[in-house]
């Protein structure tokens, strides 16, 4: 599942490539069909995002919101005026880096009679394809693809923790995670406590704190938690920048630049399991399971 960074740089990437523009909406498998004629011919006023929820603000009101999940995806094409990612989402066909796979430049897209770039016919699963004069982009595979209204997002967003990313102040986390005996490693995972933070923050975040992911929320002074969300609103704009999540500290990989970093410096212990740590030099990484997810420390700097 794609972690907050991702959705923010696709509410960006939408505001920059549909925000003020006319769009036209379809729903080619169907099950959104009455909510893409509902948007058709409509102008997207901008995007944004909330944790791990998508947010798009129509011209009648209307909010589109997505959420991804485990198995959703936006795809998009267009002409050299169309900045956008090739996938967001899962799968991921180059990741996030906004260049075509090769490096080599576009051919000239077909254009319709109104000299709108000709997206090529859509494949059978996607649930919601926009386009605009320059692109287009397709949804696949998500949990969630609905028309809300302001009062409906205001109660879906009631119901998230703050979102670092947005500037949210880390009182509210704080205040619910001094209130529950939880292990840290599942409040970080709980979108109503925090929104956004997904498996590999919550490795890396705690192995950056040098916290047991198995300590109990409760446990961890007011300041450790504070310092813990303002770390990952570190890590994540990271995220937002660089399109790959990097948590490494540039001293625990000389010599490397971020931008290098991705995917052999990259991460402490996200999927390094049986290797050596990075900063204590021991064989114990390991991978456990929290709350039926994959939970990976360093059983010497988290003991």
């Amino acid at each position: 599942m794609p972690e907050g960074h991702s959705i923010h740089r696709l509410a960006r990437q939408f505001t920059d490539v549909f925000g003020g523009r006319p769009i036209c909406a379809s729903s080619p498998q169907g099950r959104f069909a009455e909510g893409a004629a509902r948007m058709d011919g409509q102008v997207l006023e901008a995007a944004r995002a909330h944790g791990k929820h998508f947010f798009a603000d129509l011209a009648d009101g209307h909010v589109l919101n997505v959420h991804l999940g485990m198995y959703g995806a936006w795809s998009f094409g267009g002409d050299e005026r169309f900045d956008a990612a090739s996938s967001i989402g899962a799968p991921r066909r180059i990741g996030e880096r906004e260049v075509h796979a090769d490096g080599a430049a576009a051919a000239e897209p077909d254009r319709d009679d109104d000299g709108w770039v000709l997206p090529p016919p859509p494949a059978s699963t996607v649930r919601l394809r926009l386009r605009a004069e320059h692109g287009w982009a397709d949804l696949i595979g998500a949990s969630t693809c609905r028309l809300l209204t302001p009062e409906e997002v205001g109660e879906v967003t009631a119901k998230l923790g703050p979102d670092p990313l947005n500037d949210d102040a880390p009182d509210l986390f704080v205040s619910r995670a001094a209130r529950t005996r939880r292990p840290i490693g599942v409040v970080l995972m709980d979108q109503s406590m925090v929104g956004g933070i997904g498996n590999i923050y919550r490795a890396e975040s705690l192995f950056r704190a040098g916290i047991d992911p198995w300590t109990p929320a409760s446990s961890l002074d007011a300041e450790t938690l504070r310092a813990l969300y303002e770390d990952n609103r570190l890590l994540m704009r990271h995220g937002v920048r660089l399109g790959r999540i990097v948590t490494v500290r540039t001293e625990d990989r000389p010599g490397v630049a971020d931008e290098d970093a991705w995917p052999e410096h990259a991460n402490y212990v996200y999927h390094r399991q049986g290797t050596v740590c990075r900063v204590c030099g021991q064989d114990a990484i390991v991978m456990e399971e929290m709350a039926a997810r994959k939970l990976y420390r360093c059983t010497v700097c988290q003991g």
